[in-house]
């Protein structure tokens, strides 16, 4: 389903499962564009992925990996990442 934006919605991404291989994507790839263009995925403020789940990811994998942020940090689960962070 695309919302107005024509960006995926989070049910499409929740199908991504949360591995070892994505965990630490977050915390080395960062936004390639926007108002937090440059940042790690990782270091998103809430409110930025919150606007995602509700207009919607991006496609492809950044939209899952956006949408697997999102979950972490909607759950309270970023300190899941900060050993990954010290790799």
């Amino acid at each position: 389903m695309a919302s107005k934006l024509g960006y995926a919605s989070l049910t499409s991404h929740t199908q991504t499962p949360m591995n070892q291989e994505a965990l630490l994507k977050l915390v080395s790839q960062t936004m390639p564009y926007g108002k937090y263009k440059d940042r790690l995925l990782a270091d998103l403020p809430g409110h930025y992925l919150g606007w995602f789940a509700r207009e919607g990811f991006p496609s492809g994998e950044l939209g899952s990996l956006i949408a697997l942020m999102y979950e972490l940090d909607h759950n309270a689960l970023r300190h899941l990442l900060d050993p990954l962070r010290q790799r």
